[in-house]
């Protein structure tokens, strides 16, 4: 977990990934106006936006500051028949096999200078020939595995739960039903297959800056994916907040409604659908921000930042984030009683500032 997080941006040709991607990553991904622009994936890694990191580091005067980082891939865009190879989907598909979270942007911004795959833009259609592929693609390879794993589970009885696991998947995504809505099922089983549909998806919209205060085209856009995470952004305005200092891009924000950007927005749903957090180390070499799976105890939180925290744990020096800057020190916090000391069954929170100990 304390690598950086991959997560693929996808969608269909020209519906705004490679502007997201720049925006996103400060980058240069080429973002042009016809089919297939991105052809190998841009990746760039980002900062976690953490306003607490500063506050920390003027605290502990330090100036090194490390924040949790994403990395952003913008995969090639897919049309209908990419699991059968069309257009670049063979590339597409191995490529977003790798990324812990799918972000799907979909169009749903009007200019008839930004040509459409197919003629006219309509969302519903778009994620429909999305999700589509990317279920097909995962019954190939159900179907290459199952024969060879029917004839395995009869000789290993072990192998039962996995055929059982394989099999059910094959059922859903027959009847069109992606594996990442069904949170009740458990396909833990066939891991190894790395189907795309179990990915968590959030959904972006790339809308006109004009509807970011529109809730009932929002509500409308909503509904065509009620089971997922949904972020709203227009890629155009945010390619004006890069220009601009932060006071006046707060103040363009605020204009149309907005207190933060898109980055800010999709890290966010992004922590939320991976069902992650983080948790502040702090002191005079550095301030850092480490990330986590929510519900994770304090040795398994230490060992992300090495395994042998995890391995000769004894105990964690918790203190709330808030109650530190409040009383301006740790030693402050210490008098004021506001400093815990925290064993193995211990649940971290997400504003926890901690000093671990162990002994190996």
């Amino acid at each position: 977990m304390s690598k950086s997080l991959e997560i693929g941006i996808v969608g269909l040709p020209n519906v705004g990934k490679s502007t997201l991607f720049n925006i996103l990553t400060d980058g240069n991904a080429l973002a042009a106006n016809y089919p297939f622009a991105t052809i190998e994936p841009n990746s760039g890694t980002v900062a976690v936006p953490d306003e607490r990191l500063q506050k920390l580091a003027d605290l502990y005067k330090t100036n090194k500051i490390i924040p949790a980082s994403i990395t952003f891939t913008d995969i090639a865009g897919l049309v209908a028949g990419a699991s059968k190879g069309e257009g670049l989907g063979n590339q597409f598909l191995g490529h977003i096999r790798s990324t812990a979270l799918i972000v799907h942007v979909v169009r749903a911004f009007s200019d008839p200078n930004v040509l459409h795959v197919d003629s006219e833009p309509n969302p519903k259609k778009d994620i429909e020939t999305i999700n589509t592929e990317l279920m097909l693609a995962d019954l190939q390879s159900i179907e290459k595995r199952l024969s060879k794993l029917e004839k395995e589970a009869r000789a290993d009885p072990k192998l039962k739960a996995k055929l059982e696991q394989t099999k059910k998947a094959q059922e859903y995504l027959d009847k069109e039903i992606m594996l990442c809505t069904l949170e009740s099922e458990d396909f833990t089983e066939i891991d190894d297959l790395n189907l795309i549909t179990l990915k968590p998806q959030i959904f972006v919209f790339n809308i006109d800056e004009d509807d970011l205060d529109n809730d009932s085209k929002k509500d409308e856009l909503k509904k065509l994916v009620p089971s997922y995470e949904v972020v709203f952004i227009s890629a155009k305005l945010e390619n004006e907040l890069r220009e601009l200092d932060k006071s006046d891009a707060d103040e363009l924000l605020a204009s149309y409604g907005q207190t933060e950007n898109g980055l800010s927005t999709l890290i966010k749903s992004a922590y939320k659908a991976l069902g992650l957090q983080s948790y502040l180390t702090a002191g005079e070499k550095e301030v850092r921000a480490w990330t986590i799976h929510s519900g994770y105890t304090a040795p398994q939180a230490a060992g992300v930042i090495h395994g042998d925290f995890e391995k000769g744990f004894i105990a964690a020096e918790v203190v709330d984030y808030k109650a530190l800057v409040e009383v301006g020190s740790m030693q402050s916090a210490k008098s004021a009683g506001k400093v815990r000391t925290e064993g193995k069954s211990y649940v971290m929170q997400p504003d926890d500032v901690v000093e671990f100990r162990f002994n190996v």
